[in-house]
């Protein structure tokens, strides 16, 4: 049992805490929130209506749904593929997508007396979603070779 006067070190206690982690985090997260702004600069005046938002974000469910499959079937969750998950997963395809501006356009279009097209919005993104990031997890079950058990905690 730890005393509470511990701290935990950069190599325990929740990935969060640990310096290394953050830094991959903020790497990746600020990659992806410079490739989300690239594409609103590439198509200008869409960049930010819904219809954007909406295909940044079903690309990053697929897309996360995908990367969290397939390194789960190449071992546990330890070195290079933890690294991979908390630059890609966390980092890049979470500044990558946007929730906050899907929020954003919701309220709007409740504030805007568009109730049935703001609750419509809202459904369509979260359910299309879902089934974007399961379409992932099925591409990546059926391209992805599984690694044998005394293989699992290699690198």
């Amino acid at each position: 049992m730890r005393r509470h006067d511990q701290s935990p070190t950069p190599t325990t206690g929740p990935l969060y805490l640990r310096p290394a982690y953050l830094g991959l985090a903020f790497l990746g997260g600020a990659l992806g929130t410079a490739i989300r702004y690239g594409l609103t600069l590439a198509f200008p005046g869409s960049g930010q209506a819904m219809g954007a938002i909406l295909a940044i974000n079903l690309v990053g469910a697929f897309c996360l749904g995908y990367l969290l499959e397939a390194l789960g079937r190449r071992g546990d969750d330890v070195g290079t593929r933890r690294t991979v998950r908390v630059l890609v997963g966390t980092g890049a395809l979470g500044g990558f997508t946007t929730y906050s501006t899907l929020a954003t356009n919701v309220v709007e279009l409740l504030g805007s007396g568009r109730i049935w097209t703001g609750i419509g919005y809202a459904l369509l993104t979260v359910v299309v979603g879902v089934v974007a990031s399961g379409a992932g997890i099925l591409v990546a079950a059926r391209t992805t070779t599984p690694v044998r058990n005394d293989e699992r905690t290699a690198a």
